[in-house]
């Protein structure tokens, strides 16, 4: 039997969206964050309107609620450890080991919630030929598919919070040079940094289908980017800020290096809260 005609969209080699044309007007779409995060595809009927159909099996769907559960959670609280560490810098004693104690509790939870993603990258329903049920492979921890947009970001997102991590770890190293400092804590931070924003930039790319940004209000999926986003561009301006001068072997700005990461942090607990309702 012949297949229904087909159109695809993304950006470069990466395909973000499906349409299968079918007769009398419907029109059946993947779209890869809806298919990951929902189990379902999408049917458009005669007058654009649009009905959404989850067509993963049980298991499959149970599996990304599961999934979506850690994740989010793990950055609700990541965020909220962030924050707590930049108002006791910014507010409290000024001890550099307790705001370091409570970054590194952060950072942990985000490694979760990054490595989590990923994980519903690997296990999440793949589409089908012509448009039919979604396909769920078997269970995978680990798994490297670079030419899916969906595994890309989320990879790069999960390597940023494991730099982070070497960033959190040095921060409890005492006694160093400026010249240290700089290497071994802010180095780290502003790599974090940029593989957050490549991330969230990825991550725009799959949701937009294109590679220059666009909005989309009614997109629960697009807000959950978009926040998180802006909380990567925070964290970069905070980054930035903590730059230790060597002249004066001071901060940049101490008070724009805790506010961005308190701003950061909690936009990534705002995208935590999100994603928890972007389930099946």
């Amino acid at each position: 039997m012949e297949q229904p005609e087909h159109r695809a969209e993304g950006a470069g080699p990466f395909t973000t969206r499906l349409t299968w044309h079918r007769a009398g007007g419907e029109a059946v779409v993947w779209e890869s964050r809806v298919a990951r995060r929902r189990g379902a595809l999408s049917v458009r009927g005669p007058g654009d309107s649009v009905t959404m159909f989850p067509i993963a099996d049980a298991g499959a769907l149970d599996r990304l609620r599961r999934l979506n559960v850690v994740a989010s959670g793990a950055f609700v609280l990541g965020g909220a450890l962030f924050a707590l560490g930049a108002c006791i810098a910014q507010f409290g004693s000024g001890d550099a080991v307790e705001s370091a104690s409570i970054y590194f509790a952060g950072g942990v939870f985000f490694s979760i919630g990054g490595y989590t993603s990923l994980v519903q990258v690997l296990n999440a329903p793949r589409h089908s030929p012509g448009g039919g049920s979604l396909v769920t492979a078997d269970w995978r921890w680990w798994g490297y598919e670079p030419m899916r947009l969906d595994w890309l970001s989320t990879f790069v997102l999960f390597a940023g919070t494991l730099v982070f991590g070497i960033n959190l770890l040095d921060s409890f190293l005492q006694g160093l040079t400026v010249q240290q400092t700089n290497r071994l804590i802010w180095t780290p931070d502003v790599v974090g940094c940029v593989l957050f924003l490549v991330s969230g930039h990825l991550a725009f790319v799959e949701i937009c289908h294109r590679s220059r940004p666009c909005f989309r209000s009614r997109s629960l999926g697009w807000w959950v980017v978009a926040v998180n986003q802006f909380g990567s561009v925070l964290f970069m301006v905070a980054a930035l800020a903590a730059f230790t001068r060597p002249t004066t072997q001071s901060l940049v700005n101490t008070d724009i290096a805790n506010w961005g990461t308190l701003g950061g942090a909690l936009c990534f607990s705002l995208g935590g809260v999100l994603q928890a309702l972007e389930r099946p």
